[in-house]
C-alpha cells in the first residue's frame, strides 16, 4: 500500500498545475505565403508559452473561405483570410451571400496583397492614364485581381476598358509569358511580395511597376472609403530586377481572424507574441518588410475581438 501511495504522489507531481491550451492557426497551401505566416505567428507565440500557457500549431488548409467556415464550425481557433473575404463573411455578401457570420472577429491585418501593375519598360506606361490604346491583362473573371481591377476602372471616368487596345483575361500563371512574348504591354495582379510571378517576368524582359497612390490617382481616396477591407502598401525598390523605385498601391490585406467566443487570454497571447517582438517578426518573411504597427489596423474587414481592441489601446494605437 505504501508503494502504491508513493507512486500516486509521484504521478500527481508529474502533472503540471496548469495544462497548456492548444490553439490552431489555419493558413493555406504550403507553397503560398499564408502557411509560413501561420508558422511565424506560432513560432513567436510558442516562445512565450510558459508565460501565457498557450501553445500554437499551424495547419495547411484550403485558404481564406475554408478558414472562415472552419472557424465558424468550431474546428479552427484562428485563421488567415483575405480582408475582402472577411468583409463578405461578416456581411453575408459575395461568396457568403445570405450566410452572414456575425461572430467573426479580427485580431489584426498582417501584410498587404497589393494590386500590382506590371508593365514592359518599352511600353512607356508610367501611370494609369497611360493605358489608352495599350494591351492590358485585367484578370480572368472571378479572380481576385479581376475584382479589384473592376473596382479600379469603375472609380474614374478617365479609366475605361473600352479605351484599351486589348483587354486580356489571362490567368495569373499565363501573364509573365504573355508579357515576355510581347502579347501584352502590362498586367494587373493582386499578390503579396515578393512573388515568383513578377520575378519570372523581370528575369525575362525589362519591366517596371506603376505607382497607384492618392498622389497620382486621386480617386483612390474614395475607393478606400467605399471599400473598408482595402489597405495601402509599398513594394520596396530592388525587390525585382530593374525596378529601382518604391511602388505604392492598394489591395486586400492578409488578416488574422477568430471567433467572438475565443478567449481573451488566447487572443492577447497571440498579439503579445507578435507586437512585443515586432522587429524579429518582420524578419521572418520578406512580405513583412514594409509593415508597421499602425498598418496592422488598416483594412480590417470585420470588427476586432474585444481583447484585441483592449491590447491595441494599451499600446496607444487605438483611441
Amino acid at each position: 500500500m505504501k508503494k502504491l501511495a508513493t507512486i500516486a504522489v509521484l504521478g500527481a507531481l508529474a502533472i503540471p498545475a496548469f495544462s497548456a491550451k492548444f490553439v490552431t492557426v489555419g493558413t493555406g497551401g504550403v507553397t503560398g505565403v499564408y502557411y509560413p505566416t501561420g508558422g511565424a505567428i506560432c513560432r513567436m507565440a510558442n516562445k512565450i508559452k510558459k508565460e501565457t500557457n498557450i501553445r500554437c500549431s499551424v495547419e495547411s488548409t484550403g485558404g481564406s473561405v475554408y478558414n472562415v467556415n472552419t472557424i465558424k464550425a468550431g474546428e479552427l481557433d484562428f485563421g488567415i483570410a483575405q480582408s475582402d473575404v472577411v468583409f463578405q463573411a461578416y456581411n453575408g455578401t459575395g461568396k457568403f451571400e445570405g450566410k452572414a457570420y456575425k461572430d467573426l472577429r479580427t485580431l489584426m491585418t498582417i501584410y498587404p496583397e497589393l494590386l500590382t501593375f506590371v508593365v514592359r519598360k518599352d511600353s512607356k506606361i508610367k501611370s494609369l492614364m497611360d493605358m489608352t490604346n495599350k494591351r492590358i491583362n485585367i484578370g480572368n473573371p472571378g479572380s481576385g485581381q479581376r475584382n479589384t481591377t473592376d473596382v479600379l476602372f469603375n472609380s474614374s471616368p478617365k479609366l475605361d476598358v473600352k479605351n484599351l487596345k486589348i483587354a486580356m483575361e489571362l490567368k495569373a500563371a499565363e501573364m509573365p509569358t504573355a508579357l515576355k512574348d510581347n502579347k501584352i504591354d502590362g498586367y494587373f495582379y493582386v499578390v503579396g511580395h515578393p512573388t515568383a510571378n513578377v520575378k519570372d517576368a523581370a528575369n525575362s524582359v525589362n519591366i517596371d511597376l506603376v505607382n497607384i497612390s492618392e498622389e497620382n490617382f486621386p480617386p483612390l481616396k474614395q475607393i478606400l472609403k467605399d471599400h473598408p477591407y482595402y489597405g495601402t502598401g509599398t513594394i520596396p525598390k530592388g525587390m525585382y530586377k530593374g525596378v529601382d523605385h518604391d511602388t505604392k498601391s492598394f489591395g486586400v490585406k492578409a488578416t488574422l481572424v477568430t471567433s467572438a467566443n475565443m478567449s481573451d487570454t488566447a487572443v492577447t497571447a497571440i498579439l503579445r507574441s507578435i507586437l512585443e517582438n515586432f522587429d524579429a517578426f518582420k524578419k521572418l518573411h520578406p512580405a513583412y518588410k514594409t509593415i508597421t504597427k499602425e498598418s496592422l489596423l488598416e483594412g480590417l474587414g470585420a470588427p476586432q475581438h474585444p481583447a484585441a481592441i483592449v491590447y491595441f489601446k494599451k499600446l496607444g494605437l487605438l483611441k
